[in-house]
């Protein structure tokens, strides 16, 4: 096959020592990235009005809801109740990751929004510095290995034709927004908004670890490898599937290849699995013993957000997608004998995933994340040793005199430009949505003021009512238990959606309303902007409802006493 010289050598020589100018090339890449995803926070910061405060979410407030609930509530115990639904319910929640940036921001008094942006910064940094040293790994050539890393980095899909069809054929309406907005495979939106996942895409040093022990021969590489996933386990269990499925998956490759068990794999996936398995053990006793949590996640479904059909993934995953999966099948994926260990490996990782991206599970869009990384490796692979070769033959035979060197060169600049746009629009997108200086991402500072007198007041049990807008930041905010906050969390969300919307419909009477609080043990309802968008409800003239909290655009209530 043309250009399998290339790969062959990676294999050969699996990792390769990294210079001092790799570093500087990753630390200057880290620098752009980071310094580009930071400036709509600072738009969102330095323009917000006089009158309301960027709350510092930049995407899916929701789900910040609740991780912020948790952070405030882990800080001060082991595990915590879930205070995004107003039934009581025990502390029997944990995740590492939020009791660890609530004892951060703790520690050194920082607000949720500076302590999200150090952990944002963090989480980017450290991914982008492990993908480049697997990028080494496999990749012997510089200009190969920092192929691979910047499309890692900024690879995103097609959405951009989306977007172009939304303005123009389809009249103002996003055909399959999803393909557009997911942010799993996507590391650039995910620095941008969701840097939980690229911590939790850190799995992928699991692999470094392994691959490494393996040519060593030491187990001690297995334990470490057992000790992060364990780590990364209590965070995200879900990855664990993505760390046993690539293993086992590039385990059986071994066998069927060599025609004899691999030792060294079967004993290290053994440490791995003896030491990393408890957190998947826990969130099945959570999830299938206790009530409230297996209610949460039958109501993972609420959010319709699945892992696209098998057509609709090159749109989601863009052109490196499409070149890396013409270049898995141009290695003629069947054929083992002769391929060496780091491309059984690429191979198993990148085709196994085909099968975890579609596992009957509500959170199976979550497995996409990681598969970035050998998608970027192939498609460096197809682009050094098959389009390179063929774009020279085809100049060389029309006179053209150049060097291999520009060639690549100039492929690589089109490979990055090509897989840029959607993550440009998806940045320029954010300043334009920020600019409406509007709910979620803002509060009015009555808002602030009024969760700020709440946080002051309530009990641990206590309920407030309100809009799903307000709700979504009352249990991070003030420590109570929402009535509406999140489409999973809050047990039975679109029924409780509709009584919210009972609650502050005029045409409601107040002995409904009354049934609603009594049924729930409602202590307080919340009367502000987001409210009284929903209904003309007369708060000030219910009978039952006394004001405890009063400011020009919050008024918060509780039950008259009998």
């Amino acid at each position: 096959m043309a250009g399998a010289p290339a790969a062959a050598e990676a294999d050969a020589r699996g990792a390769t020592r990294t210079r001092t100018s790799d570093w500087r090339f990753v630390a200057a890449t880290i620098v752009v990235v980071l310094a580009l995803t930071s400036l709509p926070y600072l738009y969102a910061n330095v323009s917000a009005p006089a009158d309301k405060t960027f709350m510092g979410i930049m995407l899916d407030v929701p789900d910040y809801g609740q991780y912020l609930s948790w952070m405030r509530e882990l800080t001060h115990a082991p595990l915590t109740a879930n205070k995004l639904t107003p039934e009581p319910n025990r502390a029997i929640f944990f995740n590492l990751l939020w009791w660890g940036l609530g004892h951060l921001g703790d520690w050194l008094r920082l607000d949720y929004a500076t302590t999200l942006q150090i952990f944002r910064l963090a989480a980017a940094s450290v991914f982008m510095v492990v993908t480049y040293q697997l990028c080494a790994w496999f990749l012997p050539d510089r200009r190969m290995r920092r192929t691979a890393f910047l499309t890692v980095t900024l690879t995103s899909g097609f959405g951009w034709l989306l977007v172009v069809l939304k303005y123009t054929l389809a009249r103002g309406v996003l055909p399959l927004p999803l393909d557009l907005y997911i942010a799993e495979g996507n590391t650039f939106l995910g620095i941008l908004a969701y840097p939980h996942f690229v911590e939790a895409a850190l799995y992928i040093f699991v692999f470094y670890l392994v691959l490494r022990g393996e040519t060593q021969g030491q187990l001690r590489y297995a334990v470490g490898a057992g000790l992060l996933a364990l780590f990364l386990g209590w965070q995200h269990a879900y990855d664990l599937w993505s760390v046993y499925a690539v293993l086992g998956a590039y385990a059986a490759l071994r066998t069927a290849r060599d025609r004899r068990w691999p030792t060294y794999l079967i004993q290290s996936g053994l440490i791995i699995g003896l030491i990393s398995w408890w957190p998947a053990l826990y969130a099945v006793i959570l999830t299938s013993a206790d009530p409230v949590w297996k209610a949460v996640l039958a109501q993972f479904v609420n959010a319709g957000v699945f892992t696209p059909n098998l057509l609709q993934l090159p749109i989601l995953l863009g052109p490196a997608f499409v070149l890396a999966l013409l270049t898995a099948l141009w290695q003629r994926p069947f054929r083992l004998q002769g391929v060496s260990n780091n491309q059984l490996f690429l191979r198993g990782w990148f085709f196994v995933t085909f099968i975890l991206i579609y596992l009957p599970v509500d959170y199976q869009v979550h497995l996409i994340n990681g598969w970035q990384v050998p998608i970027a490796i192939l498609a460096t692979q197809g682009l050094f040793d098959y389009v390179v070769p063929f774009v020279e033959r085809r100049l060389n035979g029309r006179g053209w005199a150049g060097t291999r060197s520009t060639v690549q060169r100039g492929l690589m600049t089109a490979l990055v430009l090509a897989i840029v746009p959607t993550n440009a629009y998806l940045l320029g997108w954010r300043f334009t949505e920020l600019s409406r200086h509007d709910y979620p991402y803002y509060l009015y500072k009555d808002d602030v003021a009024a969760l700020a007198w709440l946080d002051a007041h309530v009990q641990p049990d206590d309920v407030v009512l309100s809009s799903l807008t307000i709700g979504q930041y009352i249990p991070a905010y003030t420590g109570a238990h929402a009535f509406l906050a999140h489409w999973a969390q809050t047990l039975d969300f679109f029924g409780k959606s509709q009584m919210v919307d009972e609650f502050f419909a005029a045409s409601t009477d107040n002995q409904r309303r009354q049934e609603i609080m009594r049924q729930y043990q409602v202590d307080y309802v919340y009367v502000g902007p987001a409210e009284r968008s929903l209904g003309t409800f007369v708060a000030e003239k219910a009978a039952f409802l006394r004001p405890v909290f009063t400011s020009s655009q919050v008024v918060i209530y509780a039950p008259q006493e009998n």
